[in-house]
């Protein structure tokens, strides 16, 4: 049994628990069951409440007492007896189950819809008769003062069957194409037949005639609404004189009051699937819709959401047991399910002792491990050396692998494996023997870039950890940038490594130092003072402790501007003999170019060997020297950096226009693989076609008229080659 809960409803599942695999044959079965723990506790309410593969729908007949389900393969028919808690009967039938009523109070009288067209008929001791629709069905409902069967389907009619006098009757025509559902209310025997067009038309079986069309598509339609396509009716359910409920097939639940053209409400499900499911709860004033993922209840006058319940696979049909709070749906798996919610009400009489489990029961986690079995690949038996038991009884071919059993495998693993615990042994010893590491002393292990940050930083921790000890308490600071995630690049990427020959850290370096000096003695100063002293100590230091503060800081202030001052000094000397340093090469690198010029031998008895070099100066340009020459020259072709890192030795960019913009960024612009490939293979064409490319000075043409050697020319206005 699973418990779950819901918006506060809980709500149990009768038939989840620990399965047994079904390859186990019954005395297997019955042998497991006596061992395992699990399995005893497990509740079974009905036995065999199950279907070879699937089961399509499920209804309860009005007594109570039997529960009937329909699904494949073989399509078959099974009937439960509640009052037994077992199976009564199964029927195999000849083709599968559209849906199927219960015309009796008990399973004496049914009726099923095939899905090849065909109405068969059942009694008490099985199979009554047989009989044809002329088009596929799809629903059927039973008017019982006129014993009349309403068949609705792929056609825009509605057949009727009368089962007093054996025969079909008139048909019912709609303005429909097709029709999805139908239902009679049980007061006053009003038809209503759900179409594809997304209306539901109205018909009274005293005089066959319609009464009122509801277009049911266009309300449907919300501002929170997506639907795609025109919804159909795909549910329909009357709740008393008045009221009932239309599902779309977009997820749509609309609630009516038969006086009224509008839908008191629209509940959505939000996930787009069919609704085929409508039920009504009277004692908590409840609707249950359900599609195939989900079972929803909500309040019918609000909409509020009650609870709901989301099975593990897709749900067919669900049928709620009358008076009590017990359902069971019908599902795509060979279980049926079944669900007691008490808020709902009461377990039924025939499991009335459901309410006294219900108090004691807790959560418990679920267990889809055979615990007596182990499952093993293809590649596991070939690591074990087992691939010659496969087709053995030993092994049980199941999905993609094999179950065999645990003592087996354990026993194989240990043989192929004999120092398995050894190495089993020396893990723990490795495991205990780092764990007593950690409270040994931890060596700094610093890292690879900005090492000295690292240990600044480390320091920094180590202060304010000693701080929080003194005062017994932790401290309420930022997290340190080592132990930050974001910034471990900064500490890994050469790109990050601090310049300490930089112009900006050699300006900013005195104040981040003084500013680090003071938080250090801010912090000796507060370790000092959490120390036990007495209170005539504390009070005569507290005296003189204001004005040396201000001394002190005085002092600091007109400390670290004197080191400021000093490295500005510092870089304005280095800057000045740095440029005095490259203009002295340039002018040694223009005397030896003048001194030796190039040789031509072209050059006229002017320009021999030894003679000088003139340059001619441009208007509204300044001579200075030969190396300015060369140095335009040089820049002309230079980037952007390496301009301004030649003016800066040149002075030509002073110290104050770099402090303003002395941050670069140089961008690389990237190409994808997709453009390089692109660019390669035009390349490649372009050089193709280069090769290929023939001269076509050789070839001549010829005129209207003869040609040159007399011969008649067959061309006529066009020449050929």
């Amino acid at each position: 049994m699973q418990v779950s809960s819901v918006n506060n409803v809980k709500i149990y599942n009768l038939s989840h628990g620990k399965s047994l695999p079904e390859w186990l044959s019954d005395r297997k079965k019955r042998a497991l069951q006596k061992r395992d723990v699990d399995v005893q506790r497990r509740i079974e309410l009905i036995q065999d409440f199950e279907m070879p593969t699937v089961c399509t729908s499920i209804k309860v007949s009005r007594d109570g007492q039997y529960i009937l389900a329909a699904g494949t393969y073989k399509p078959r028919i099974r009937c439960y007896d509640t009052y037994q808690l077992s199976l009564k009967f199964e029927r195999c039938l000849d083709s599968d189950v559209v849906t199927f009523d219960i015309l009796s109070d008990d399973y004496s009288k049914l009726v099923f819809l095939h899905i090849d067209r065909y109405v068969e008929f059942h009694s008490q001791h099985g199979f009554y008769y047989k009989t044809r629709i002329p088009k596929f069905g799809r629903d059927f409902s039973y008017h019982n003062p006129s014993c009349d069967l309403y068949f609705v389907g792929a056609s825009s009619e509605i057949y009727r069957l009368n089962l007093e006098q054996g025969r079909f009757l008139n048909s019912l025509q709609t303005d429909a194409t097709e029709i999805n559902v139908c239902d009679i209310n049980p007061v006053h025997h009003l038809l209503a037949a759900g179409t594809v067009e997304g209306k539901v038309e109205c018909w009274d079986p005293r005089t066959r005639a319609r009464v009122a069309t509801l277009d049911c598509a266009l309300s449907s339609v919300t501002e929170a609404t997506e639907v795609e396509g025109l919804p159909a009716v795909s549910a329909l359910r009357f709740n008393g004189s008045l009221g009932m409920a239309v599902g779309t097939t977009t997820g749509q639940v609309l609630q009516y009051d038969l006086r009224s053209s509008r839908p008191l409400l629209v509940k959505d499900h939000y996930y787009g699937l069919p609704i085929h499911s409508l039920h009504f709860h009277e004692q908590l004033d409840l609707v249950m819709s359900a599609d195939s993922k989900i079972i929803k209840m909500w309040h019918r006058d609000t909409g509020k959401a009650f609870s709901s319940i989301e099975p593990p696979t897709n749900i067919n049909d669900v049928c709620v047991y009358p008076g009590s709070g017990m359902l069971f749906t019908a599902n795509e798996d060979p279980k049926m399910n079944t669900f007691y919610i008490p808020a709902l009400g009461p377990a039924p009489r025939w499991c009335s002792f459901l309410d006294n489990l219900t108090e004691e029961l807790e959560e418990n986690p679920e267990s889809t491990v055979y615990d007596d079995y182990k499952f093993v690949t293809r590649k596991d038996l070939e690591n074990l050396g087992l691939t010659h038991l496969i087709g053995s009884p030993l092994l049980r071919a199941y999905m993609h692998g094999f179950f065999m059993d645990i003592r087996l495998y354990h026993k194989v693993k240990t043989m192929t494996n004999p120092f398995a615990y050894e190495e089993y042994r020396k893990e723990k010893i490795r495991q205990k023997i780092e764990e007593s590491r950690v409270q040994r002393v931890q060596l700094k292990k610093l890292p690879k870039v900005n090492k000295e940050l690292a240990m600044k930083l480390m320091e920094e921790v180590q202060n304010e950890d000693a701080l929080s000890a003194a005062r017994k308490k932790k401290a309420k600071g930022t997290t340190s940038i080592l132990r930050d995630d974001r910034f471990k690049v900064m500490f890994e990427n050469p790109d990050y490594q601090v310049d300490e020959r930089s112009e900006d850290f050699r300006l900013l370096n005195p104040i981040v130092s003084k500013v680090g000096q003071k938080r250090r003695q801010e912090l000796q100063r507060l370790a000092e003072q959490d120390s036990p002293q007495k209170d005539d100590e504390e009070g005569e230091e507290a005296e003189g402790r204001g004005s040396s503060e201000e001394e002190e800081s005085s002092d600091d202030d007109k400390s670290w501007v004197e080191e400021v001052r000093e490295q500005r000094r510092l870089l304005r000397a280095e800057e000045k003999a740095r440029r005095f340093k490259d203009t002295r090469q340039e002018d040694r690198n223009t005397s030896l170019q003048s001194s030796n010029p190039p040789r031509s031998s072209h050059t006229g008895p002017a320009q021999g060997r030894g003679q000088p070099r003139f340059y001619q100066i441009k208007d509204g340009e300044e001579f200075r020297s030969f190396g300015d020459v060369a140095r335009k020259q040089k820049m002309q072709k230079a980037s952007l950096e390496q301009r301004v890192k030649l003016e800066e030795r040149a002075g030509m960019l002073h110290l104050a226009d770099a402090a303003i913009g002395s941050k670069q960024l140089t961008f690389t612009l990237k190409k994808t693989e997709k453009q390089r490939n692109q660019q390669q293979a035009e390349r490649d064409h372009h050089e193709e076609r280069r090769k290929i490319r023939r001269a076509a000075g050789h070839l001549h043409t010829r005129g209207r008229g003869r040609g040159r050697g007399g011969g008649r020319g067959r061309g006529r206005g066009r020449g050929r080659f």
